[in-house]
């Protein structure tokens, strides 16, 4: 991971995302609000992306949103960019790393709770519970079927990764089953529904207040 072969591999991958991001700026976007999202390997480039374009720059006035998922946000990764703490604010970034309730791996506990965490359900960044009744549905593995409203989250104090409590069977039936009780696979489809709602409640503030 920090070899030096290593890091040249993700520098040519994020030059590649940095030049099609500026194209874009330079020839799409026109000052329309902008949604930045990303996941795992995805969400450390979107962590530098933001960086170089958003943070304390006049371009952090069009962002909606930042929803950087599956990949450790550090508390002093940005100076300006806040870390989003409501459903419907906007000019933030927002993320998690879901695993199953009272699990951690050797990654986390190295980070010493230097991270940042928001409950995709409630879109606080407390440890409180959400109720299953809150979440508004799961998709499988295929994006294809609509399969749960059963899941319960919290934020898991000290740790600041997300904790699930799901069904076992729900686990089989959508394809994200982890022996590890690690569901990075499914950061994204365990809350999709959520995430749909939540990106329309940000769109609708930024619209609002622009």
């Amino acid at each position: 991971m920090n070899s030096e072969q290593s890091q040249a591999a993700f520098d040519l991958a994020y030059e590649d995302l940095k030049t099609a991001f500026q194209y874009y700026l330079d020839h799409w976007n026109h000052g329309r609000p902008i949604i930045i999202a990303a996941h795992s390997q995805g969400a450390m480039h979107a962590v530098r992306l933001l960086k170089d374009f958003f943070d304390g720059k006049p371009l952090q006035k069009q962002l909606v949103c930042a929803y950087v998922v599956g990949w450790q946000i550090k508390k002093d990764d940005f100076k300006k960019l806040r870390f989003g703490n409501s459903p419907d604010e906007t000019g933030c970034v927002v993320g998690w790393r879901t695993y199953k309730k009272g699990n951690e791996d050797f990654l986390v506990k190295k980070e010493n709770g230097n991270s940042l965490c928001v409950n995709p359900i409630s879109w606080k960044t407390d440890s409180n519970w959400t109720p299953k009744e809150m979440e508004k549905g799961a998709v499988g593995r295929d994006f294809n079927k609509l399969i749960s409203d059963k899941i319960s989250v919290s934020v898991a104090p000290g740790i600041n990764i997300l904790w699930v409590e799901i069904p076992d069977d729900l686990e089989q039936r959508s394809g994200i089953a982890s022996r590890f009780g690690n569901f990075h696979i499914a950061d994204y489809n365990l809350f999709w529904m959520d995430i749909r709602e939540n990106v329309r409640q940000r769109i609708e503030a930024y619209l609002k207040h622009e």
